[in-house]
């Protein structure tokens, strides 16, 4: 029996593309689901056109990307067989059907992966999509030190045996894709990139993604970490001025203002930043043990940066705390407050 594929497109204003973009799908064979997404009454004969070819699911007021998708994942959830593969779709056009047969095929080979349609940005990208691809990659890889080349691509493709853990991932709007591939991450979910054509209609004028508001969702759990991390850095950084002027021991004040800012340092980021809940004895000693090698490293290196080098000690302080600063993120995160949750299915 061949396996059912199940195109999900989530949908806000949409233009007359919907429709085309429907007739081509169910033409190749997907099952088709769309959520309105809150759209307005002139939006209403585009989505009666597009009952023709998908069942479609409304919700009475814009709820975001992340609430329209977890919308259509609980309707399959619930009406068809977890041996489906699912595909999301941009309602505008940019994703080609054949493209998505292509990661419906990976998906169908690979059923415990995720699998992304990745667009290479060789060529007539729009300024605002090139820069915000970049940033998001570059976050998500020293969040998570993998690599992935298109972080922002809206066609994705996985077994439905995925949605129950896909429902229990927060967000809401657009930041809701990139705590997917974050939890995939932390879950130990595999994440497979297949090539697609890149493809911007109107210099992608159809884009509903605020530059500011949306882009500060998706970064807010690096700017969590990083707010820890100063904060912990202004205590240790105020200590060590302070002890420096009073002992001119660069060692003994280096080591003192490390202690207190550590014991800081762990208590947000365990509480707050990654809301852990690993047994707090073993995090201690594994945080311990973290801190001891970056402080030893970080003493090393500021007595090198002073004495060897001469640097004014302030300065060589700030530039060692900077060194260490992604070290201890990539630990903090994969290791010492790493989060593992199973993958449930049906059937």
């Amino acid at each position: 029996m061949k396996t059912r594929w199940i195109a999900l497109i989530p949908a806000y204003e949409p233009t007359e593309i919907l429709c085309q973009l429907l007739e081509q799908a169910k033409q190749a064979g997907f099952t088709l689901i769309v959520v309105d997404d809150g759209s307005s009454p002139a939006a209403k004969p585009i989505f009666a056109q597009a009952s023709q070819y998908a069942t479609v699911l409304q919700h009475e007021q814009n709820r975001g990307k992340g609430c329209a998708l977890k919308t259509g994942f609980t309707y399959i959830r619930n009406n068809y067989p977890a041996s489906s593969i699912v595909v999301t779709l941009d309602a505008d056009g940019q994703h080609r059907i054949a493209d998505a047969q292509r990661i419906c095929r990976t998906a169908e080979q690979h059923p415990d992966t995720l699998v992304l349609g990745s667009r290479m940005f060789k060529e007539n990208v729009p300024l605002r999509s090139l820069l915000g691809n970049t940033t998001t990659r570059l976050v998500y890889h020293i969040t998570t030190g993998q690599k992935i080349q298109d972080t922002q691509t809206g066609l994705r493709a996985c077994s439905a045996k995925l949605l129950p853990t896909l429902l229990e991932i927060p967000g809401q709007r657009y930041e809701y894709e990139m705590n997917v591939l974050l939890t995939c991450s932390k879950a130990g979910i595999p994440i497979r990139e297949v090539e697609i054509e890149t493809i911007y209609i109107d210099d992608n004028a159809g884009s509903h993604f605020d530059t500011v508001k949306d882009s500060c969702r998706i970064y807010k759990e690096i700017l969590k970490f990083s707010a820890s991390s100063l904060t912990s850095f202004c205590l240790d950084y105020g200590l060590y001025s302070i002890l420096s002027a009073l002992t001119s021991s660069i060692v003994v004040s280096n080591i003192a203002a490390r202690v207190v800012s550590a014991s800081v340092n762990y208590t947000m980021n365990r509480r707050l930043v990654f809301k852990s809940q690993s047994h707090v004895v073993q995090s201690a000693v594994q945080y311990a043990v973290l801190a001891s090698l970056i402080l030893l490293g970080n003493t090393v290196v500021l007595s090198l940066l002073i004495h060897s080098l001469g640097m004014n000690r302030y300065l060589a302080k700030l530039l060692t705390e900077i060194l260490f600063f992604c070290t201890s993120w990539l630990v903090q995160r994969k290791i010492i407050f790493r989060t593992k949750k199973p993958i449930e299915g049906k059937g």
